[in-house]
């Protein structure tokens, strides 16, 4: 009889204290597009700096851009695409990874309103601007509900300034990339106001293609350090630049 109830209790043990699933974690990406006419940039060859053609562009559709390059990933799976899907917004990928309960949507801004891509991102560090998508049965929390916000794209900083609503609107510590040239000087005014805690970002000039995004996305997907984010990001840069990895330690830092 006793041995019958401690068996029971080992149950009830077991099924009181089982591994939760994952819980949903959530990235969002604001790239951007490339544009020639429109941004303070070295001009790319002209189908690559089309800031209105997602389809070719530089920072999504080409072979190194966001859509693209996650969609030949086998670290993260292609959920849905929709063109248009808010004002200035060209096209939308929602990408979950393989392994975790992570999701990343990632929205390729026509290059005309890069303005409006950096303010629409800050603001979200802030906490502002949640939206939500349905997937399947599930309601995914991103814009200011993300978990992590990223910038892909030229550093428009450089060229003017933004206003928006940049106070906290809580105590959500959100994680912030910002792959853009120089985004440490540039960013830092606007994240200090804004709380978010600098994951990666810049202190050089840089090219803000996916693979930097995609590596370090994998270790934070993986719950991994800062510092070892950071690291899988510079290792990624180094991998297609050549550039040196202390070079690339230089260049992609993390924190203040």
């Amino acid at each position: 009889m006793k041995r019958l109830l401690f068996i029971t209790f080992l149950m009830v043990f077991n099924l009181g204290y089982s591994q939760p699933e994952d819980q949903i974690r959530t990235i969002h990406v604001f790239v951007a597009l490339c544009d020639n006419l429109n941004q303070g940039i070295v001009p790319v060859p002209k189908k690559l700096g089309n800031g209105q053609d997602p389809k070719n562009n530089l920072y999504w559709g080409a072979m190194y851009g966001v859509k693209s390059y996650f969609k030949r990933s086998k670290d993260w799976v292609l959920m849905s695409l929709t063109k248009n899907p808010e004002p200035h917004v060209l096209e939308r990928v929602l990408f979950k990874h393989a392994t975790t309960n992570a999701y990343l949507l990632a929205d390729a801004y026509d290059g005309k309103y890069i303005k409006n891509t950096t303010k629409d991102f800050i603001e979200a560090t802030a906490g502002r601007n949640g939206i939500t998508i349905i997937n399947g049965k599930q309601e995914l929390k991103f814009g200011g509900n993300s978990d992590l916000l990223a910038y892909i794209g030229h550093d428009g900083l450089m060229e003017f300034d933004v206003e928006g609503d940049f106070k906290p609107i809580n105590q959500t510590k959100r994680d912030a990339i910002i792959l853009a040239c120089i985004s440490k000087d540039y960013f830092k005014p606007y994240l200090e106001q804004t709380k978010a805690n600098p994951l990666v970002w810049s202190t050089g000039l840089m090219s803000p293609e996916a693979y930097t995004l995609k590596w370090a996305l994998d270790g934070w997907a993986l719950k991994e350090t800062d510092l070892e984010i950071r690291e899988r990001a510079a290792k990624a840069y180094h991998h297609y630049q050549k550039c040196g990895i202390r070079g690339a330690k230089r260049l992609l830092v993390t924190g203040w």
